[in-house]
């Protein structure tokens, strides 16, 4: 990490630091654009892939635990399709945020080695532009909900909060992969593997008390519990969400993202030789 002196001669104090603030901030954005644009680049429909890409998870995941396996909404919830579709979101931000990521300072690594770039905001701008497709799948579903089951909850203006948690904790992680993938070029297949287990331990398709009674305790270590709970509570009903998941939740995310942010600045300092 760059560290900035407060005051130069000649300057106010805190000038050249706010300075270096507006330039991250003008870098992170364009970052983020960046990366929006080109992962639809030269694509006939655009930003609407964002949209397709869940909506085809959805559709197959219906086929098949619903259809298929004659699965239905737990009780309480009116219908199986909605009821998945608002738990995978929270789980969509955090796996691509994460895989995209482990990369991600590889992609960039003319900037890295060739200029003085602040390599942190790399995963926090692919958290960014992928928070852009799921702010629009948010919308999708909020729309689904309103016009099959008649249901827009007042407490929409906290889902926020819980998308900064998620955000935290994806950050977190995702400094660590990618510092990691520099180094070892397995990570991301590593990371793939842990992700698919660690996808069949968040309640998504089956709720949570039909998980056999041994596996149950790996709900309650798993930060992705949590914010798929809030989730369902905030899209679907109108109730207040249960804020000791709020609060956990966000300890997970704060934590994971220090932890991950310490890691990247220790590992930071051999990147130059490696990339």
């Amino acid at each position: 990490m760059i560290l900035w002196p407060l005051t130069v001669p000649g300057r106010l104090p805190g000038t050249l630091f706010l300075q270096n603030l507006v330039e991250r901030r003008s870098l992170l954005f364009q970052l983020v654009r960046r990366d929006f644009e080109q992962r639809f680049v030269g694509s006939a429909v655009g930003w609407i892939w964002g949209l397709i890409h869940p909506l085809v998870l959805l559709l197959s995941w219906v086929f098949v635990f619903q259809i298929c396996l004659g699965m239905k909404a737990p009780a309480g919830e009116q219908k199986y399709p909605l009821y998945i579709f608002a738990g995978m979101l929270p789980w969509l931000l955090f796996s691509e945020t994460v895989q995209r990521s482990a990369p991600s300072l590889l992609d960039q690594a003319n900037l890295i080695t060739k200029t003085v770039f602040p390599a942190e905001i790399v995963p926090v701008s692919v958290f960014l532009s992928t928070l852009i497709s799921h702010l629009l799948a948010v919308a999708l579903m909020v729309t689904a909900a309103g016009l099959w089951i008649n249901q827009i909850s007042i407490f929409l203006v906290l889902l926020p909060l819980y998308m900064l948690t998620v955000g935290l904790f994806a950050v977190g992680v995702g400094w660590i992969v990618a510092s990691l993938h520099v180094f070892l070029r397995d990570t991301a297949q590593m990371l793939n593997v842990i992700l698919t287990f660690w996808f069949w331990a968040t309640p998504i398709f089956i709720e949570e008390g039909k998980f056999p009674p041994p596996a149950r305790f790996l709900l309650h270590f798993n930060p992705l519990y949590y914010a798929v709970r809030s989730y369902r509570a905030i899209l679907l009903h109108s109730a207040v969400p249960n804020f000791e998941d709020l609060a956990i939740s966000a300890a997970y995310g704060i934590a994971v993202f220090v932890v991950g942010g310490l890691f990247f600045r220790y590992m930071k300092r051999g990147f130059a030789d490696v990339l």
